[in-house]
């Protein structure tokens, strides 16, 4: 890959890891970085509830601070605004995505505290890849550590500790977050996780990470899945070079994935409504860029519920293959456009919708 479009490439990643960020400040130490992007985007379907306007601007900085030769003080904060409301609809659809502190103690790693990233998406990281429609499997915020989520204690080490060139690892812990204005689906009660990650050789890196939380008790009460635990564990496998990026996931919860819908049981219609005794989760992934700036993106994820109570059985969630496109015109703008085609049957037993998406729009980011 020349040099420019390893710039185009890097840009495209940069809204996570704000490696495009705007540098404000950097004086005795003291650094700190504001990053943001304006998504324009519309959504084609013929359910209304995925059809019309869906863009956004999301905002954010990220600092830090040299404190002595070893310890470097950081943090970060996130912020997601829709650009598709009413200017009667005030501050509605707007959050909070990422917002930590913490200290780096050199080799020995760091130890952050706040809304983070749950350690599970260690691993969905390396699927979450499509122009729109990633990581829309088994991973929402604030459904324990798998993806976005609240009050996380996170240490994470890269390289073991100096000893070990590709080899790191991350321990995490979540305390409990129930109250009556939190939503039963959004809540969990103590928990810890683990990641593992190594890189096996130039461009190849295989990750691993698991979770296992207490439920509430409104949780432990549901009609479906009442387990007492929450867990989860998932495995992936990614390649990343010579422009060509492959990725496959494989993800198992327990008793943690809400399910909802409406099943066909001995000639009756009967409401589900609850979380997944068992949830299996594949996903694939395969891009490459071209170097005038053109990267097309395939993809197939399948989101399984095993084992649903009262005589549903196995159902699927989600199956849908991808296809998409992003064209970078320079490190900051680019078009996109991601077809989901809907692969659910349409008579699945949870009368999950079956209609395709088209995502179409363009993105400015700094």
């Amino acid at each position: 890959m020349n040099n420019s479009a390893l710039a185009i490439f890097t840009a495209a990643l940069a809204l996570t890891s704000t490696a495009q960020a705007a540098e404000v400040y950097n004086k005795d130490g003291n650094k700190l970085d504001f990053y943001g992007k304006v998504k324009a985007m519309h959504y084609l379907s013929d359910t209304a509830s995925n059809d019309g306007d869906k863009s956004y601007v999301r905002i954010g900085f990220k600092g830090q601070t040299q404190i002595n030769e070893l310890m470097t003080g950081y943090g970060q904060w996130e912020y997601h605004l829709p650009a598709s409301n009413a200017e009667s609809d005030g501050t509605a659809g707007t959050k909070t995505r990422l917002g930590f502190a913490g200290l780096k103690f050199g080799d020995y790693g760091s130890f952050d505290y706040g809304r983070n990233y749950g350690l599970i998406y260690d691993v969905e990281a390396f699927t979450d890849m499509m122009p729109e429609f990633g990581a829309t499997g088994y991973t929402r915020a604030d459904n324990y550590m798998l993806t976005r989520t609240n009050g996380v204690a996170t240490y994470r080490n890269n390289n073991f500790f100096g000893l070990v060139d590709g080899l790191k690892f991350a321990l995490q812990y979540q305390g409990k977050n129930e109250s009556s204005s939190r939503a039963d689906a959004s809540s969990n009660g103590d928990g810890m996780s683990a990641s593992l990650g190594y890189q096996l050789l130039d461009g190849l890196t295989l990750n691993g990470a698991l979770s296992s939380s207490n439920r509430t008790q409104s949780q432990k009460a549901a009609a479906y899945g009442t387990g007492d635990k929450a867990e989860a564990w998932a495995t992936g496998l990614k390649y990343d070079n010579n422009n060509v990026y492959l990725a496959a996931t494989y993800a198992e919860t327990r008793n943690m994935s809400p399910i909802s819908g409406t099943a066909r049981i001995a000639g009756s219609d009967v409401r589900v409504s609850g979380y997944a005794n068992k949830l299996q989760n594949i996903e694939l992934v395969a891009q490459y860029q071209f170097d005038f700036g053109l990267r097309p993106s395939l993809a197939y994820v399948q989101t399984k519920a095993k084992d649903i109570e009262n005589g549903v059985g196995d159902a699927d969630i989600y199956k849908f293959a991808d296809v998409g496109a992003t064209y970078y015109f320079n490190k900051n703008m680019s078009l996109f456009v991601d077809y989901k085609i809907n692969l659910m049957d349409n008579d699945n037993k949870l009368a999950q919708n079956t209609d395709d998406i088209v995502a179409v729009g363009m993105t400015y980011q700094f």
